[in-house]
């Protein structure tokens, strides 16, 4: 029971954290006309959606399942069922979603989901991104590996692997866009502020 009860809270957890960005592209929407690059302009950000949009939906929807149905297929049947372990992953992913709403906030306007070639958007350093340069897909990694660490069945690994690989490439595409885009500032702030891990400060 314990553990159902951590596989269906962590249910709601990512139904909230991607509930928040549906609303965030529905706002940008009605802002500027542009959905924040949910769809993407760019030809390889739409292909990728078509790998990322069921990986989500099995992410958000996989939790439910296992939390209420009963017997589960072999895809669907959990390699462990450890509440031991379960809440703590459950309670990292509620600081990932608390942290991405902090994240989010300092973006405010300038949020976007992957590469509009057309918008010249100013560069957000302050904030989580003075530490890391991609804090909100760190924080979507963390969350994602929470996940698997409560829902560890063939089916969730297999959508945690495809969801942390498709955000690593995603994270250095973007770079590449932004080093065109805004050049030696870019670059200066790459070469002081580490990619998803903060990096530790080096001796003097």
């Amino acid at each position: 029971m314990a553990y159902r009860l951590a596989a269906f809270s962590l249910g709601l957890i990512v139904a909230a954290y991607w509930w928040r960005v549906v609303r965030m592209a529905r706002k940008a929407r009605r802002a500027t006309g542009r959905a924040a690059n949910f769809l993407p302009a760019e030809p390889v950000g739409r292909a990728l959606r078509i790998v990322w949009v069921p990986v989500v939906i099995v992410w958000i929807v996989h939790p439910f399942v296992t939390a209420v149905a009963r017997p589960h297929p072999a895809a669907l049947t959990p390699l462990w069922a450890s509440a031991w372990l379960a809440w703590p992953a459950v309670a990292l992913a509620a600081a990932c979603l608390r942290a991405s709403h902090r994240c989010w906030k300092v973006m405010g306007k300038n949020w976007r989901m992957g590469i509009d070639p057309a918008e010249h958007n100013p560069l957000v350093m302050a904030g989580p991104f003075a530490r890391v340069r991609h804090p909100i897909y760190a924080l979507s990694q963390a969350m994602m590996l929470a996940s698997v660490a409560v829902i560890p069945t063939p089916l969730m690994i297999a959508a945690g692997a495809t969801h942390v690989f498709l955000l690593q490439w995603e994270a250095r595409r973007e770079e590449r866009h932004l080093l065109r885009l805004h050049g030696q500032q870019y670059a200066d702030y790459c070469a002081r502020v580490a990619r998803f891990i903060p990096a530790l400060p080096r001796p003097r």
